[in-house]
């Protein structure tokens, strides 16, 4: 590729000299000096909210990479007092940096709550990326309530500075009864009981809505629709409480709920039934119940939530109905039907259909783009996946630009520290604005530092000049490889599923407890070891590089072999557990990509795609040759084809 650019900016020779040492110095597993210690004391300082000591930390962090952290703290501390003094120099020395975005945010809200708006007014246009709390305080100094209706009718979350707003309409009779009762559903579907009453709490009297015992229609809602009172339906929140009844009975078993519907359906409005269905509808699709669709007719002239309409669309996909797919995609709301995975499967209903130049203009919409339905969509016009000539390297002044940001001094510092979500925001802050070759300098900064998650999603920002062996960077390949090829598992599909696992972050450890490269439970770590008796196994050891991949590509090859020997699966059951990936096969052959689109949990469904997609980028990069996602994905056989001992994995 042949481009020009703009030479680089120089820099004073102390920035170059810097750069060797902050290399080396980011990759030392211990305290880097004593700065280190006193940072740790400081933090320590600030969560016992021992004012006197932080002060005194603060003097020995004079010069440290992290000292704005520890002023930071400092000035949080008197903020909560009211004590703003200190706050102003703060954000003039730090301007620009994620933490003087944090400070004035913070600031924001204690202006906000205190309404000193004069203050508040001048803050507000330098805060990159006010948060709805803010927002609504914005409004609240503005003498507007508008703001907190897309919240209230969102099903978001409220802060108290929007409950201020929300008054404010009520007030002024300006929020509907309606709205209401639409986010009182929303909440019910979100299973926040709590804040649905309190939401409720808004409607008329008139209404009918009782809130108590809603705690136990959830636990026991066939209990509720079997004891109805003969006259539920005289008013609208006595409806509605049985509506809530059939939509959680529906959540663990949608035949029962429909049944006992059916028998009331007439006492509810068309509006009510239609909701009922459109609920049960939903819940059908998730367990792929042939029912979905004919449920999902009786659910017309409902409005669809986001997710309700993509799962009618899955189900069509599932029941291989593609007059249905394409009606259900054509019916879905403008931002939801423009994303990638819906325009990709309208293509190929268009495409099922004999309307080719339809079908090829929405592959065209979505094709070249490195993600699992641009792949799919460059095969569908003839094209194969590949990877872009690389960037030249960056310069060694680039690189140096690189070293010498504070924000990325500070990241590598709190990573050290073990502070790693700390570090992630500094560096993704510190990347706004960056053109292609700030970032490819910057990821390959953080790579020669072994920070490799920073190193791939900085590489992954590019927008016209790329380096994909920085976007799929494969380390540890001396450890990683040999244990591939010695259980003959595909490199590729190896490296890109550690790559969506832990991005090869070594000490990564999940929400749910899952820890390393390979992301292993810890049971699951136990079991496999020793299945393969795997010698002075210990549970401490699961966080070591070649244990975790000793264990982690033996578990891979388990399930692989359990499953039909298809990848796919073997990718879903390693994030979901065998028994759901086999729940989730079809009675006959389903496509690959039909299989991961309706996967029914939302994290599985995105894990599959991107562990897929990562494969074929990997495999590409390993054997120097386009690679085809759709034959990798290839067909999933149906449900008890090769299957072997899968039901005694755990």
């Amino acid at each position: 590729m042949n481009y020009k650019r703009k030479p680089a900016r120089s820099l004073p020779r102390i920035a170059l000299a810097l750069f060797p040492l902050l290399v080396v110095a980011v990759t030392t597993p211990v305290l880097a000096d004593r700065g280190d210690a006193a940072f740790l004391l400081a933090r320590e300082a600030f969560r016992n909210g021992e004012r006197v000591r932080l002060g005194r930390q603060l003097e020995a962090l004079q010069g440290h990479p992290l000292q704005p952290w520890a002023e930071y703290w400092s000035l949080r501390q008197r903020l909560d007092d009211g004590d703003a003094s200190g706050v102003p120099d703060y954000l003039n020395r730090h301007a620009g940096a994620y933490l003087a975005e944090k400070l004035r945010s913070d600031w924001l809200r204690v202006l906000g709550k205190a309404g000193e708006w004069e203050n508040f007014r001048r803050e507000l246009p330098l805060l990159a990326l006010p948060d709805a709390e803010v927002n609504c305080y914005a409004a609240q100094a503005a003498g507007t309530a508008e703001t907190a209706r897309p919240l209230w009718n969102g099903g978001h979350d409220l802060p108290q500075a929007c409950e201020v707003l929300v008054d404010r309409l009520v007030s002024a009779g300006e929020l509907k009864v309606e709205e209401v009762w639409q986010r009182v559903r929303r909440l019910f579907e979100a299973k926040r009981v709590g804040a649905a009453r309190s939401a409720a709490a808004y409607l008329p009297a008139s209404e009918g809505f009782d809130g108590r015992g809603l705690e136990s229609i959830a636990q026991l809602p066939a209990r509720h629709l079997e004891k109805l009172p003969a006259g539920f339906a005289a008013r609208r929140g006595g409806r509605e409480v049985a509506l809530f009844a059939v939509q959680r009975l529906a959540r663990s078993d949608p035949l029962d709920a429909a049944k006992r519907f059916a028998r009331i359906e007439s006492r509810f409005t068309d509006e009510e039934r239609a909701y009922a269905w459109g609920q049960l509808a939903w819940q059908a699709a998730q367990r792929h119940l042939p029912e979905a669709l004919a449920w999902y007719e009786k659910a017309a002239g409902s409005a669809l939530s986001e997710e309700q309409a993509a799962w009618q669309a899955r189900a069509a996909l599932r029941a291989h109905d593609w007059v249905a797919v394409r009606k259900a995609i054509a019916a879905m709301p403008p931002a939801l039907s423009a994303q990638p995975d819906w325009i990709y499967w309208q293509g190929r209903a268009l495409a099922v259909a004999g309307r080719t130049d339809e079908a090829r203009g929405h592959f065209l919409r979505i094709s070249g783009r490195p993600n699992f339905y641009g792949n799919l969509a460059d095969e569908e016009l003839g094209r194969v996946v590949e990877v872009p000539p690389p960037a030249s390297a960056p310069s060694t002044e680039e690189l140096a630009l690189a070293a010498a940001n504070p924000g990325f001094q500070r990241a590598l510092a709190l990573m050290r520290l073990d502070m790693r979500i700390e570090g992630v925001r500094e560096w993704v802050w510190s990347l706004r604005g960056m053109d292609d070759r700030s970032l490819l300098a910057a990821a390959e900064f953080a790579k020669r530092n072994e920070i490799w998650d920073r190193a791939i999603n900085t590489a992954d920002r590019t927008l016209a000049q790329h380096n994909y062996s920085l976007r799929y960077l494969a380390p540890f390949s001396a450890q990683v490889l040999p244990k591939a090829d010695q259980l003959a598992l595909n490199n590729g599909w190896v490296y890109g599923l550690m790559r969506q696992e832990s991005r090869f972050v070594m000490n990564a450890k999940s929400s749910v407890g899952a820890k390393g490269l390979m992301q292993l439970m810890p049971a699951t770590a136990k079991w496999v070891a020793q299945k393969i008796k795997l010698s002075d196994f210990h549970p401490a050891r699961v966080t070591e590089m070649d244990t975790n991949v000793t264990l982690g590509t033996h578990y891979m090859k388990m399930v692989l072999n359990s499953l039909d020997n298809h990848p796919v699966l073997a990718s879903a059951a390693y994030n979901a557990g065998p028994g759901r990936a086999r729940k989730w096969r079809a009675e006959r052959p389903l496509e690959g990509a039909i299989y991961a689109e309706t996967i029914p949990f939302s994290e599985t469904r995105d894990y599959v795609k991107k562990v897929m997609s990562n494969a074929v980028y990997y495999n590409t990069l390993f054997e120097g040759k386009p690679q085809s996602l759709k034959a990798t994905l290839g067909v999933i056989g149906a449900r008890g084809q090769g299957e072997t001992g899968v039901e005694q994995l755990p």
